[in-house]
């Protein structure tokens, strides 16, 4: 009996090894760290490893909690950050996918676009940026003119990018839309948006009553395509839902899914967090619950 129960441990042993024998795909993940709101890093990394990748943060900036709150503590990385990078490129490390999210200084530019040409020299990494400038028709507090700039031209190395209307409108000089944004407006958008140097990009949130929609286009050559992904809005709009989002997004596409299957894996992901924290009643600047679903990204993965 006692050796039935060895070999028969020795056997899960194997079955279990057996199963996470492949070497997780490394992503790097560019983001400010917040301690408290649910966004950010903080938001990224657990998604990521739930999506079967290694998440290797590049922190921008330090917040105990998002800018949301009345009150923060907020520390600036970017002189730390070219130190921080080169001992990467010292150790010689390639990533099969780059998530870049919230940039809070003109200083961080440069040492991530070296890196990310060092990256694309050395292999072909997927590029997501999210680019962080505002919301609702205004630029958030901490960023300036020239930053806004500096990012129009920080896109063009991108394969995808995440702008909500917003950013849309700023990347390309556009006049946010009133009232609402038709499909004329935002196909415009994204023909101005790809030919900016992206190969995709997901205008994001965009609030169309009882929905929200994300407008798609993917760029082949000299053909463009568009598409829509919408879902049902519960009214409410929540801190850290874009992170959600762009970080579903790169781990798909490092892993090679189809664009538009991902695109409604993340607006599916991120409606039902929403959802979820709005009967637990959390605080909306508490961002969304998406500890507990966590699961469910991992069984997609490797279901």
């Amino acid at each position: 009996m006692a050796d039935h129960r060895i070999h028969r441990k020795a056997d899960i042993m194997e079955n279990f090894t057996n199963t996470f024998v492949n070497i997780p795909k490394k992503a790097a993940a560019i983001n400010d760290l917040t301690g408290f709101g649910r966004c950010s890093l903080a938001v990224v990394l657990p998604v990521l490893n739930a999506m079967g990748l290694q998440a290797c943060p590049i922190p921008t900036s330090v917040f105990s909690s998002h800018m949301a709150f009345p009150s923060y503590y907020y520390r600036d990385l970017s002189a730390e950050l070219s130190p921080f990078l080169a001992e990467y490129e010292t150790l010689q490390l390639t990533f099969d996918g780059i998530y870049c999210g919230f940039l809070n200084s003109q200083q961080q530019f440069a040492p991530l676009e070296r890196f990310m040409e060092r990256q694309r020299k050395a292999g072909s990494p997927i590029i997501l940026i999210d680019p962080v400038l505002g919301d609702r028709g205004r630029t958030y507090r901490i960023v300036t003119e020239a930053l806004c700039q500096r990012m129009k031209h920080f896109i063009s190395r991108a394969t995808i990018i995440t702008p909500n209307l917003t950013e849309a409108c700023l990347l390309t000089d556009t006049a946010f839309p009133d009232p609402s944004a038709d499909d004329a407006f935002l196909q415009m958008l994204t023909e101005k948006l790809l030919a900016m140097g992206p190969v995709k990009t997901v205008i994001t949130g965009i609030e169309q009553g009882s929905r929200i929609r994300n407008y798609c286009g993917e760029r082949n050559g000299n053909t463009l395509s568009t598409f829509s992904c919408d879902v049902i809005s519960n009214g409410e709009s929540r801190p850290g839902t874009g992170d959600l989002f762009a970080a579903i997004l790169i781990a798909d596409a490092v892993n090679h899914v189809p664009f538009a299957v991902s695109v409604r894996k993340a607006a599916d992901f991120v409606r039902i967090c929403v959802e979820q924290s709005a009967l637990a009643r959390v605080p909306i600047r508490e961002g969304v619950i998406f500890e507990n679903r966590l699961s469910v990204l991992w069984d997609e993965n490797n279901g």
